[in-house]
């Protein structure tokens, strides 16, 4: 069985509008009152204008199983870069990872992730010193899992969570 890019994409883009639902509240926050005042300005992005958020949304029945992790894409059969490669190179900001319900309607848990806060933790733990392993697919994909609970407190991993 062989990796299909475009099959898994449709299938979780599916759920991008309520993604884009669930942390609108997280990338905006009132304005301080002089833009108010002299600016006509109510609400603005907390970060940057063009923060990077990915976004993974597992199928059913792992966020019963593996609560406290989350997975990142490390390697795929055609060689291209990964996930975690461009993670791990500086891109993105934040990263939402979902668990889709049973019915593959819509979300059934997830987490907000401070990628900064992942890669601090990979500098300052190591890889001796977080909980993470390798999970090779059928489909000549392979993820590395990480324990949310194994990296630093300070900066938070977790900017929110369901």
């Amino acid at each position: 069985m062989t990796y299909h890019y475009d099959l898994n994409r449709r299938w979780s883009d599916r759920f991008l509008p309520e993604v884009k639902r669930l942390i609108g509240g997280y990338l905006i926050e009132a304005a301080p009152d002089p833009y108010d005042h002299f600016q006509a300005t109510d609400l603005m992005m907390l970060e940057a204008r063009d923060m990077r958020v990915a976004a993974r949304v597992r199928r059913p029945g792992y966020a019963q199983r593996y609560p406290y992790q989350f997975t990142i894409r490390s390697q795929v059969s055609s060689g291209a870069q990964t996930e975690l490669s461009k993670i791990v190179n500086g891109n993105g900001d934040w990263m939402f990872y979902g668990h889709s319900n049973a019915a593959q309607t819509g979300l059934e848990s997830w987490k907000l992730i401070d990628l900064r806060a992942f890669r601090a933790g990979l500098i300052r733990k190591g890889s001796s010193g977080l909980s993470w392993g390798r999970k090779s697919n059928a489909d000549g994909t392979q993820f590395t899992w990480f324990d949310v609970r194994s990296f630093p407190s300070d900066p938070p991993l977790v900017v929110a969570s369901s």
